[in-house]
């Protein structure tokens, strides 16, 4: 319907214009007494009005033409290729608004692939959390199984209890990894950062590895001015840094060390987890922060392979980094950077 007024519209307006010209021309034509002058007069308005319909030909043609283009070109893109003809550093209108829906285009196409890497995330997140519970939930009702149906020594019911305790003790830290992963991934958790001494944050983290590099007799040393303060967070801060330890103590053998460093710079305060370990290849840097990542030398330790992930994405939210610097069989250096 509009589609058609506008039709009726242009077409009242020509009739009109073409009498209005044509009443010009009569005016003209009665009020000049010689012939040969109205008949000069008569073709220059005969040839200014052919020149107008030319023109208004040509415009209604580019329009035209522009209107091809534009279709052509979204016929191009939902179709999934790059249109023909298209010369993005043309100055024309067409070149500009192409230019536009070009843009338009990348940004869609760019949300379909993030959707989709979203959705490969998602599925392989399932996957790892499935493989992760499996083993201590099949280890549980073996057990638990084998008691029901067998009359056992005490002993050996203890020893199956203890079993058992351990792999609760799994699947709860694995839980509590995973709830904390996903909070700081959705950014539910909040960071209150404050002017804290370092090395109250260090000793809180140091408590959680002191039993287990104890019973490994490992060597733990810590050099940090006790003076020194930090604008950042302790509880997560602490957090990160025992998820650093941790994995320290687990992968330096019998009769190794483990220290923390602190060292502050003009911009940043530097902590240096270092430890006499096995060590981590070059090209393996990045991906120990991934998720759930795991060495294949490594696969037999305890472990959900979280732990790097999380001191990760601690001290970036709290405009900080973490470096690694590592020689396999010598050792790792584990480096985190906090805003002075």
């Amino acid at each position: 319907m509009k589609h058609r007024s506008m039709t009726v519209m242009r077409s009242g307006m020509a009739v009109v214009s073409a009498a209005l010209f044509a009443g010009l021309v009569w005016l003209l034509w009665t009020s000049i007494p010689w012939a040969a002058v109205r008949f000069g007069v008569l073709a220059l308005c005969a040839g200014i009005y052919g020149v107008v319909i030319l023109w208004a030909w040509y415009q209604r043609r580019q329009v035209s033409l522009f209107a091809d283009d534009l279709c052509a070109t979204l016929d191009a893109l939902m179709s999934g290729r790059e249109p023909e003809g298209y010369r993005p550093y043309e100055d024309s209108l067409t070149a500009k608004v192409q230019g536009k829906l070009m843009q338009y285009f990348d940004i869609m196409s760019e949300g379909q692939r993030q959707s989709q890497r979203d959705k490969q995330t998602i599925q392989s997140l399932v996957s790892d959390i499935s493989h992760q519970v499996k083993t201590p939930i099949a280890n549980i009702r073996m057990f638990t199984g084998i008691l029901r149906a067998h009359q056992l020594p005490p002993e050996k019911q203890a020893e199956f209890l203890a079993t058992m305790d351990g792999q609760i003790d799994k699947l709860d830290f694995l839980m509590q990894s995973l709830i904390k992963m996903s909070r700081l991934e959705t950014g539910t958790f909040t960071l209150h950062a404050e002017e804290a001494r370092l090395s109250d944050t260090i000793a809180r983290a140091m408590s959680t590895v002191w039993a287990g590099a104890e019973a490994k007799d490992i060597r733990l040393s810590v050099q940090c001015d006790g003076e020194i303060t930090v604008q950042h967070d302790p509880k997560w801060t602490a957090e990160a840094l025992a998820n650093l330890l941790d994995n320290a103590v687990k992968y330096t053998p019998e009769g190794g060390s483990v220290s923390v460093t602190v060292r502050p710079w003009q911009f940043y305060t530097r902590i240096d987890v270092t430890d006499t370990g096995i060590g981590i290849p070059e090209e393996h840097y990045n991906d120990v922060f991934q998720r759930f990542y795991r060495a294949p030398e490594v696969a037999s330790q305890e472990g959900v392979g979280l732990g790097l992930y999380l001191a990760n994405g601690i001290i970036t939210r709290q405009r900080g980094y973490i470096s690694v610097r590592s020689r396999p069989g010598q050792g790792t250096t584990f480096s985190v950077y906090l805003l002075s």
